[in-house]
């Protein structure tokens, strides 16, 4: 594999993990975002072909309304994350795999499903374990001030593996490091807890 090829493998994987992480902030945030810059031409579809036309970008933009304004009520939002986090995972195996369509099919697929898919459900497990903990200390009173901050994380994720993608995977490392440490302490604090009982 040449130089140019090896860093065109490492972009398309930095994309692939910065979108996959911004679909576990919000399922249909990045390709909502991904179809608007298409339709405008402000990127080439490329691997994201199917993402180009208006009617998909009016039938996500829709989706995306729904999904935020849903995580906007607390209580609502817990039931939502059920449906949420297989959502996310799927939707971080099709960003990745959108990005690895030069693969072999087994290469594409494996990669998509333990890179896309573990990064994607890291994240929302991560966002699940902050909501719990919030409606747990405030009622759920605090929680859309949480889901308004994850809905700007997801757009900025977004936009950073568009235009900036060794950085977004940066950021992606980081965050997950964080994320699963966080997962962590929640377990080993709700193990004790339990224990006390």
């Amino acid at each position: 594999m040449s130089g140019f090829a090896f860093a065109d493998v490492i972009i398309a994987l930095s994309i692939g993990l910065g979108l996959a992480a911004a679909s576990g902030f919000r399922v249909f945030l990045p390709p909502m975002i991904l179809s608007g810059a298409i339709n405008l031409d402000l990127i080439e579809a490329g691997q994201f072909e199917y993402l180009d036309g208006w009617i998909i970008f009016a039938v996500l933009s829709a989706a995306v309304i729904v999904e935020v304004g849903g995580y906007l009520i607390p209580w609502i939002d817990n039931l939502l994350d059920i449906i949420a986090t297989p959502a996310a995972a799927v939707a971080g195996v099709l960003m990745m795999s959108s990005m690895l369509d030069d693969f072999s099919p087994a290469m594409q697929w494996s990669m998509s499903i333990v890179a896309g898919g573990g990064v994607a459900g890291t994240v929302q497990t991560g966002t699940v374990a902050v909501r719990a903990l919030s409606t747990g200390t405030t009622g759920g009173l605090a929680n859309p001030v949480f889901s308004i901050f994850e809905a700007i994380l997801a757009v900025f994720i977004t936009i950073v593996a568009i235009l900036a993608p060794l950085f977004a995977l940066a950021l992606v490392v980081i965050g997950l490091v964080y994320a699963v440490r966080f997962i962590q302490e929640k377990k080993a604090k709700s193990i004790i807890q339990k224990s006390a009982v």
